[in-house]
């Protein structure tokens, strides 16, 4: 009897054990901590992770909970450093302009000779990720931005400024060719569409506090300073990422094709530059003799993508129906957005008459309702189908778009703030789910692939939206142009709306099974 009764008293702890890990693993969890978890502001969002309870998953796909908050974070901080340092320059343009004695044509270099060089390298940065890891080329990328930033903050002339800016537009090109493709190691594989969600938020934050964040500099210093405070932001991110960012990675054993990557920067350099011209109305021959070698290296570049196993531009990656449609749905997303963006001031200064502060702080709801929504979406994407909440968010965008349209010079800043959180808010929920299953779709081995991918339609999108503003404002009379550029925002909203509504009929990457 005794022995029973020791045996028994000695498998209790056993027992306990057990069934403390049949509830957690096995009974819902309590909803509530999953709303405030995923709707915490994003600076909340890091630190207060640390004390909620969540769901438990199967983390052998991800980092432990402590270290993938410090990845995230380091990831964050280069993040918004590339992307903060493309919108925080447009506000110094003039003043470059002036202390430089260049015009603002040849001024807008500074800003154009950043984006190319991302152009011309995301696809190839891409491929190197797979090959000699994300990890690498990432930490690569932050310690080249450092440098070029400081050479660009010790710049006294207008060459050295730009050729500075070109190598730090490849810095920043290695940074954001791999960006969301670490989150698949980083994350576990149940919640991608959270540390998407992450994403969008720092991205919302950086673009919306650009003008801000030049602003407050130029009040305290000079220009120089607008560079010169990417170098301790670019150390903390260098930090974190040596420190916390996964070694263990899935490389490609294949050699860098780097006839195809001569061919993709000539391909798409040229397409960004001739739509440039185009829409600038620069002389005719020069743009037939660029369309011309446009489709003649253009061909052979797509051929020559066609007989590789894992080509640089991901063709393999475009056969996947659900990885096409997301790609075709971001190129039409942005594309809107920029009809919208670049449009929109032109109305709010020359036709209500706002001043230039006043027009950033009626543009800032819009990131701001991105920035709420975008983690929500990174919640409900588990549980709903991204065509779902892409076309829904798609839906309230094209709306939002075509209200604005509608604005006149007798419109309150109460209906412009509110049409302005409705397109923010659409996007937000269309961006993180489309994100998601971009990254999610791919095979791991090609994760790079489709970060490049993702990062191109971006780039492309921008690059459409942009130059039809341009020939727009060329054809269309002044006091109508921006209510056009609207409406054909609006419509391309709806296109994507409706190509994110076929992805229905492909099954959900991201969606889990209800425990």
């Amino acid at each position: 009897m005794k022995s029973v009764v020791k045996t028994t008293f000695h498998s209790l702890p056993i027992k306990f054990q057990c069934v403390k890990k049949l509830i957690y693993h096995y009974l819902p969890q309590p909803k509530k901590s999953d709303f405030v978890y995923f709707c915490s502001t994003s600076i909340k969002k890091f630190f207060m992770i640390l004390h909620t309870q969540t769901p438990v998953v199967d983390e052998t796909d991800g980092l432990p909970l402590p270290h993938r908050i410090w990845a995230v974070v380091g990831i964050s901080f280069a993040l918004c450093m590339s992307v903060l340092d493309i919108n925080i320059i447009n506000v110094v343009l003039p003043t470059l302009s002036h202390d430089f004695g260049t015009s603002p044509a040849v001024t807008t270099w500074i800003i154009n000779g950043y984006q190319l060089a991302i152009v011309i390298s995301l696809l190839s940065f891409s491929s190197l990720g797979e090959i000699y890891g994300y990890r690498k080329i990432f930490l690569s990328g932050i310690a080249m931005f450092i440098v070029t930033s400081l050479i660009c903050a010790l710049s006294h002339s207008f060459w050295t400024l730009t050729i500075a800016r070109i190598f730090q537009g490849f810095s920043a090109s290695a940074i954001t060719s791999v960006n969301t493709a670490q989150l698949r190691t980083i994350y576990p594989r149940k919640q991608i569409g959270r540390g998407m969600g992450i994403n969008a938020m720092v991205v919302a934050i950086s673009a919306a506090a650009g003008p801000s964040v030049a602003s407050g500099i130029l009040s305290v210093a000079s220009w120089h300073w607008l560079f010169a405070i990417n170098v301790p932001l670019g150390l903390v991110a260098l930090t974190l990422g040596l420190k916390y960012l996964p070694r263990k990675e899935e490389r490609s054993n294949r050699q860098f094709d780097k006839l195809s990557a001569i061919a993709n920067a000539i391909t798409f350099g040229l397409l960004i530059y001739t739509l440039d011209g185009f829409a600038h109305h620069e002389n005719n021959d020069y743009i037939v003799i660029q369309l011309a070698v446009l489709a003649v290296v253009g061909t052979y570049y797509v051929r020559r993508q066609l007989n590789q196993p894992s080509p640089l531009l991901p063709l393999d990656l475009l056969g996947i129906p659900i990885f096409r449609l997301s790609i075709l749905t971001s190129i039409c997303s942005f594309t809107a957005q920029m009809l919208a963006m670049v449009s929109l001031p032109f109305f709010l200064q020359n036709s209500l008459g706002y001043s230039e502060v006043m027009t950033g702080l009626l543009l800032t709801p819009w990131p701001i309702a991105t920035l709420v929504t975008a983690p929500v979406a990174g919640y409900l994407v588990e549980r709903i189908h991204p065509g779902i909440l892409g076309s829904i968010g798609m839906a309230l965008f094209c709306i939002g778009l075509y209200s604005l349209s509608t604005l006149t010079a007798d419109s309150s800043v109460t209906g412009i703030i509110l049409r302005l959180m409705l397109c923010g808010a659409g996007f937000g929920l269309f961006q993180t789910p489309n994100n998601s299953t971009i990254i999610s779709s791919a095979p791991t081995r090609r994760s790079g692939g489709a970060s490049g991918m993702l990062g191109m339609a971006r780039l492309l999108g921008q690059t459409f939206g942009t130059t039809l503003v341009a020939l727009l404002f060329s054809f269309v009379v002044h006091e109508k142009s921006t209510a056009v550029c609207l409406i054909a925002g609006s419509g391309f909203a709806f296109v994507a709306a409706v190509v994110s509504s076929m992805r229905l009929s492909q099954p959900s990457t991201l969606k889990t099974k209800p425990r």
